[in-house]
């Protein structure tokens, strides 16, 4: 009797101590800011998890030590031990034990148990990942679908959220473009008249960067503030009556380099970096606002006015150069050479001048970086080898990866990025990758029809867009898993599965950006299957598929693919035909669908929108594999090889409809009608008029069966 009473005592003493939230004190440097926010960040976790933050002296179930450790770890690596109820993070620096107290975060967050940490330890692989972040204000695309950020853009509190999905994400910089910063920022001693606010309106533009600049500071991410070439406010050029064309939102006008526009920007980039110490550098360009002036006139104004305002700082400052736009844009090889190698012998003068390496940002496949892997183009086509034979020493390579191509669907494909990191990185010229749109910018969620709580901002309906490239660029060797984890901590048991999904139904925006060539912005729009053609921007029609050439060299373009074929041609087993290509399409997309086929969304808005973007992707996919045989066909049919080709390419185009019409079905109820950049094409009176929705565009869709129908026979 007495021993079942004892071991019944013993019982409820385990039950008690199993139920009761367990004691966590968490022990940092309280004097570095970058500790401490790590430490508030992994205490939000814990306590979410339900474990109960102590302080010192209170006898924890687990201690968790912050600390850094230069000696043994290098720059932004981590290390995690465990031992005994005793966890430690190091950090091999400040960015370094961050990432580990967010490592060990996400770990608790994903369903892992203090007891049940095991060591563990990472390295960054690219030194630089960058965000390349447009600003809604004097930015360089007049649109509508731009400027109603404004306001919203103006709130901390976003700049906050979107702060902390950088460092979460391991991404390490941000970058601010607009036209004209300085008119925002300060009031130039020489020329007060240039900035164009109120004391009291300026100390309000003031307050926001400075507190963004602050906020990254205390994330460990480097901020820099990028501009476009000689442009000025329009207080400057009417005050002072120069540059008086070079003002937002024009910019294809004549540089101005009169004494007054050179001695205006040098002191107000002195006068920048002097009154903002938490902002760590300046990006220049060279381009727009510069023409009339050669490769070598443009670089000496950079040299005697932006970096030499810069050098007068006394304080560590960094760089971003781009590269010049004029690479590649003449047909003669050697007017390219020259530019390269104005640009990088000036590069070179500088030496050491700067903090740590200059960035030199290259956009990679011109503005659809989300194409192929493949550098095939850089802005204005060819690219020599100038840059990295020999070597550098002082400047690395930033491969810009811009997305112009989605917006409203979620997307995400971790084989591509890994790809595109296995191709392009690891030359000891390569400093790593900006992320980032110019027709696009993530603050206002004007896509979500239905009305929900579950998230603010848009740049979190994209969350696996920057979780992919952010991890990826850190450890490209970052397992599928934890991306996997992440949809179920988010939904549940069983939506691991829409990871899986993603990849195959989003690989739709790669392949058709592979498929169809693009040069600048406006010429494609993935998501929406529009392109530029001539001067409107419009659904890519069944011709415009068949004549236009592939960005991708392995791709295969349908009217080669036609006339080779006709002639007895066959093409070796490593190019991707138009056929294969769309059996792909539907191979993959067929097997999305089914995958998220069985996914219940029980009234959780989020994830009925996540299953809901794998559908549209999936049947957007299913529409360009019948577009294309549809192509396919039609084109032999052009060719003079029977009646019945133009039969089939009518059967394929009214199944591409069919496809088209599920993509409204699903995405009317829960998009709205949407303002899009590439509608834009009139800088100086942008069209307001420029709402996408894909039901919108369903008469240019339904045209291509009649394309078809109408087609005669065309001997070539």
């Amino acid at each position: 009797m007495a021993r079942s009473i004892i071991t019944a005592f013993f019982t409820i003493i385990l039950i008690f101590n199993n139920l009761r939230a367990q004691h966590v004190f968490v022990q940092y440097d309280q004097s570095n800011i970058q500790a401490a926010y790590a430490a508030k960040k992994l205490s939000e976790i814990l306590k979410n998890k339900s474990y109960n933050i102590v302080e010192i002296g209170a006898n924890p179930d687990f201690q968790i030590v912050l600390k850094e450790d230069a000696n043994t770890l290098g720059a932004e690596a981590f290390k995690v031990t465990a031992e005994n109820g005793k966890i430690t993070v190091i950090g091999g620096d400040k960015r370094g034990l961050i990432y580990g107290s967010l490592a060990l975060a996400e770990k608790v967050k994903h369903g892992d148990a203090l007891k049940e940490i095991v060591a563990f330890e990472e390295k960054p692989y690219l030194q630089f990942r960058g965000i390349k972040y447009n600003l809604p204000w004097e930015t360089y695309r007049p649109s509508n679908a731009l400027t109603q950020h404004t306001e919203t853009a103006k709130d901390l509190k976003y700049w906050e959220a979107f702060l902390d999905m950088m460092v979460e994400n391991r991404f390490n910089a941000i970058s601010l473009w607009n036209l004209h910063p300085y008119s925002f920022m300060i009031r130039p001693k020489n020329f007060p008249k240039a900035c164009p606010w109120s004391d009291e309106e300026l100390a309000e533009w003031q307050k926001l960067y400075k507190g963004i600049f602050s906020m990254a500071k205390e994330r460990g991410l480097d901020t820099y503030i990028v501009h476009w070439s000689i442009f000025v406010s329009q207080a400057f050029a009417e005050n002072y009556h120069a540059a008086e064309k070079n003002f937002y939102p024009t910019y294809y006008v004549e540089g101005d380099t009169s004494a007054i526009v050179k001695k205006y920007f040098k002191e107000s980039v002195k006068q920048l970096l002097e009154e903002y110490p938490d902002l760590d550098g300046i990006g220049i360009s060279h381009g727009e606002g510069m023409a009339g002036m050669t490769p070598l006139q443009r670089q000496k104004w950079m040299d005697d006015v932006l970096i030499a305002g810069m050098m007068e700082v006394d304080r560590p400052v960094k760089l971003i150069h781009r590269v010049p736009f004029s690479s590649g844009l003449s047909s003669d090889p050697g007017v390219s050479k020259n530019v390269e190698v104005v640009t990088r012998d000036a590069m070179e003068r500088l030496g050491n001048k700067f903090e740590g390496p200059i960035w030199v940002e290259i956009k990679f496949n011109w503005s659809h970086a989300h194409s192929t892997p493949k550098l095939e183009k850089v802005h204005g086509g060819a690219l020599g080898d100038t840059y990295f034979k020999p070597t550098p020493t002082n400047y690395k390579i930033t491969w810009q990866a811009r997305n112009e191509d989605f917006f409203a669907l979620r997307w995400g494909v971790p084989s591509f990025i890994r790809k595109h990191i296995e191709l392009n990185t690891g030359q000891d010229y390569v400093g790593g990758y900006f992320i980032g749109s110019e027709t696009y910018i993530p603050v206002l969620d004007y896509f979500s029809a239905v009305p929900h709580d579950q998230w603010k901002w848009a740049f979190e309906r994209q969350w696996l867009f920057y979780k992919l490239w952010g991890r990826l660029e850190y450890d490209p060797k970052t397992k599928d898993e934890v991306f996997a984890r992440e949809f179920k901590s988010r939904y549940g048991a069983g939506t691991e599965k829409l990871l899986e999904a993603y990849e195959l139904a989003s690989k739709t925006q790669l392949r058709l950006a592979s498929l169809y060539d693009s040069r600048w912005d406006f010429t494609l729009y993935s998501e929406g299957f529009l392109a530029l053609q001539g001067d409107t921007t419009k659904y890519i029609s069944v011709d415009q598929l068949i004549q236009q050439k592939t960005m991708a060299s392995e791709y295969v373009s349908i009217l080669d693919y036609v006339h080779a074929t006709m002639a007895g041609k066959k093409f070796d087993a490593d190019r991707m035909t138009p056929d294969k290509l769309a059996d792909l399409l539907e191979k993959d997309n067929r097997r999305a669908l089914m995958l998220v086929n069985g996914i219940k969304t029980n009234g959780n808005t989020a994830l009925m929108y996540e299953v809901n973007d794998v559908k549209i992707w999936a049947n957007l996919g299913l529409h360009l594999a019948e577009k294309i045989r549809g192509g396919i066909a039609l084109e032999t049919y052009r060719k003079g090889d029977g009646k019945s080709y133009k039969n089939k390419a009518v059967k394929h185009l009214k199944n591409a409809l069919k496809h088209w019409d599920t993509v409204i079905s699903i995405s009317r109820p829960i998009y709205k009608d949407m303002p899009l950049t590439h509608y834009n094409h009139n800088f100086f009176y942008p069209n307001e008029n420029n709402l996408f929705h894909w039901a919108l565009i369903r008469n240019e869709v339904a045209n291509d069966i009649r394309i078809a129908q109408n087609s005669k026979v065309a001997y070539h």
